[in-house]
């Protein structure tokens, strides 16, 4: 017992030792950095800034801390960590995607790939399961998980499918409007981000989610103050569900060039867009071997076997062979001027991929090549940066802690070796990345 007293002030002693500012740096001044910051605004460069206990205390053209950890970032650029606004989790593995596959393990695998990329917070849409929703989510939030913090959709709402897949066997299905209010209460305990639905047809190949329904998913949604995000893909549904209230267009407009009325009443009502171009390219551009395929920054992202999968002739002569080939080809440039038009109307265009929905959707490499593709529409490089950033961070409403690199806000940010603001690629050339003030990843390629 003597012994165990006398050990006490050394423990004491010890538990100031953390807790004590005076003798722990919990500081580091990066010096001489190039910083977009993501509001929008041009590059700064020779910049200093100061993080302290994980936020940004300063940012300035000199900054003097002695107590702080010095890091010299001459020719570096930062950049805040992106944020995708649609993304799925946990049924990949390997080429399958199944409910099988969602376990802890996986989901906590698949968050960190995500964060190698740079992506530090992720929204999943609607395809989630019972296991992140008692205390994984928030614990992912706080900081207590590694990887990227996670939001969630939950479980969406879709169409009464007698078969539905495996993975898809959560989701709401309701057969008339007065159903919703019912479910929408059950949704609600989980507390999702968003409320997702499906408002598609696929071509003419399956059902479409009535009117009176998603109407009913709009209004029960908003009485519990959630927003909601739908899949769609055609215009007239897009201008339905515009006036009946809908908050996110989780996917591109592409079976038609937006008009001028639509664009109207979406400034009006303050509809966001995620275009997910990365998902329309990918269901067509593996008819052939893409000029990044063969890139290391892609193959890190591939859940295995998935490369040799899509270099197969096999497979690139099934891509082209789809009846659906054509009108993947068209949609996606639809897609293209669609997101330009939407961009310049002043409607917030937010970053979002679909990736992780099926193997051929890489993690973390498609928030990337989503950024390319905003370019390749139209968008400046600095523009389409702030769709990852502020923009992303808005349509999650996390942007007071997220989403811009200001001060007092959260320390999340990637440090480059080259900058962007002129080559958009230049996302890729990752040196490391940092969430809430301390380096987590040195990239996908370390």
């Amino acid at each position: 017992m003597k012994q165990i007293f006398h050990k006490i002030p050394f423990v004491i002693s010890l538990l100031a030792a953390v807790h004590c500012p005076a003798q722990q740096t919990n500081s580091v001044l990066l010096k001489n950095v190039t910083l977009i910051d993501g509001t929008g605004s041009e590059a700064r460069r020779n910049i200093d800034i100061l993080v302290q206990d994980g936020k940004i205390a300063a940012i300035q053209t000199t900054i003097k801390d002695s107590k702080a950890r010095q890091i010299d970032l001459t020719g570096k650029t930062i950049i805040p960590s992106l944020i995708s606004a649609h993304t799925h989790i946990g049924t990949l593995k390997g080429k399958t995607s199944t409910a099988e596959n969602y376990t802890r393990q996986n989901v906590l695998r698949q968050l960190k790939r995500y964060q190698d990329f740079g992506v530090n917070t992720i929204l999943t849409m609607g395809t989630d399961r019972p296991l992140i929703f008692n205390g994984f989510i928030d614990s992912t939030q706080a900081g207590f998980l590694p990887g990227a913090r996670l939001y969630s959709a939950g479980y969406g709402f879709n169409t009464p499918e007698t078969s539905p897949a495996s993975w898809m066997n959560l989701l709401l299905r309701p057969t008339s409007a007065d159903q919703v209010p019912g479910l929408m209460s059950d949704l609600a305990k989980i507390k999702p981000a968003v409320v997702k639905m499906w408002v598609d047809d696929h071509g003419g190949k399956a059902e479409k989610i009535k009117p009176e329904i998603y109407k009913a998913i709009i209004t029960e949604a908003h009485k519990k103050g959630i927003p909601v995000a739908s899949h769609l893909y055609n215009l007239e549904d897009a201008r339905s569900l515009t006036e009946s209230g809908l908050d996110i267009m989780a996917h591109s407009i592409r079976d038609k060039e937006i008009d001028a009325d639509l664009l109207k009443q979406m400034k009006e009502k303050g509809v966001a867009y995620i275009p997910t171009l990365s998902l329309d390219e990918f269901a067509y551009i593996y008819s052939r071997k893409p000029e990044w395929v063969e890139e290391p920054f892609f193959k890190a992202a591939l859940e295995p076997g998935v490369y040799d999968m899509i270099v197969s002739q096999n497979y690139q002569d099934q891509v082209k062979n789809s009846p659906d080939f054509e009108r993947n080809m068209k949609g996606f440039n639809i897609a293209l001027k669609n997101v330009k038009k939407i961009h310049d109307a002043g409607i917030l265009v937010a970053l979002g991929t679909d990736s992780g929905a099926f193997p051929i959707r890489a993690q973390g490499f498609s928030e990337h090549l989503e950024l390319e593709l905003l370019v390749q529409a139209g968008l400046t490089p600095m523009q389409a940066i702030t769709t990852a950033t502020k923009n992303a961070a808005t349509v999650l409403k996390i942007d007071k802690q997220y989403g811009t690199l200001e001060k007092g806000k959260a320390a999340d940010f990637i440090i480059l070796t080259a900058s962007p603001e002129k080559e958009i690629k230049n996302t890729r050339k990752i040196e490391s990345v940092w969430k809430d003030g301390k380096e987590v990843s040195k990239g996908p390629l370390k």
